[in-house]
């Protein structure tokens, strides 16, 4: 498990730069989560580092599989001073703990609802999982593992995420690029739907 935390850690510090910060949660049951913090400019990105040192299971498997199965980290996007973004770390820690509380697998095109604003003043209490390979690349491991994916999360406001669960993901993230919306705002409100 340290072995495939140095090595995803590793892979954040070559995309993203030396973390600024680092804040590390501890749920009754589970390992530790650390969210690491990288400026790059004007926008702020927090990225999980726990969540893939056991592999995601299905929740109805009589016995989890301690090597085969997903294994991902998050990673969120904000433009920095526009709001006190900082305060999402317990949120995002939660979220990456979900899959060892909760025996949730978390997959590109899934909603993830933390049940209030992901920060003060923000219009977004859910998040959509997006591809991962972008800004972070995936990390293989070899043998029997699988890669770690290092999945974006997109911030949605209650009727997006609404509308998703109608439409799909596919369909909010087209609305989304159609409009111009701008994800990283941390403060943007909700596209115009239909």
């Amino acid at each position: 498990m340290a072995e495939i935390l140095a090595l995803v850690e590793a892979r954040l510090r070559t995309a993203l730069g030396e973390p600024d910060a680092r804040a590390a949660v501890t749920f009754l049951g589970t390992d530790r989560i650390e969210v690491l913090r990288f400026i790059d400019g004007d926008i702020v990105r927090y990225a999980t580092l726990g969540m893939s040192a056991q592999p995601m299971s299905d929740p109805t498997a009589v016995v989890a599989d301690p090597l085969k199965g997903p294994r991902a980290e998050l990673v969120l996007s904000v433009r920095g001073g526009l709001a006190d973004t900082d305060q999402v770390l317990r949120k995002l820690a939660v979220l990456a703990a979900a899959p060892q509380v909760e025996g949730l697998v978390v997959a590109p095109g899934a909603s993830l609802d933390v049940g209030e604003p992901l920060w003060p003043g923000a219009p977004f209490t859910s998040v959509l999982v997006a591809e991962s390979g972008g800004l972070v690349e995936d990390l293989e491991l070899g043998g029997p593992l699988e890669p770690v994916r290092f999945l974006p999360l997109l911030p949605m406001t209650q009727n997006e995420a609404a509308w998703k669960r109608v439409r799909g993901a596919q369909e909010l993230q087209e609305k989304w690029l159609s409009q111009g919306t701008d994800l990283r705002d941390p403060l943007r409100r909700s596209v115009t739907l239909d």
